[in-house]
């Protein structure tokens, strides 16, 4: 039982850590995508 003692959770009971670790590996966020859109946008323009 010592593995859950260094864990921390929300009051739901949701493992923190194991949440930051799945979105790290989820992707672009939505900000980074519409900056990438942004981005081809305007070198289509030029």
């Amino acid at each position: 039982m010592k593995q859950n003692e260094n864990k921390k959770y929300t009051v739901a009971g949701t493992d923190i850590e194991e949440v930051k670790k799945l979105n790290a590996n989820s992707g672009l966020s939505y900000n980074e995508v519409k900056q990438l859109l942004a981005r081809k946008m305007l070198k289509e323009k030029s």
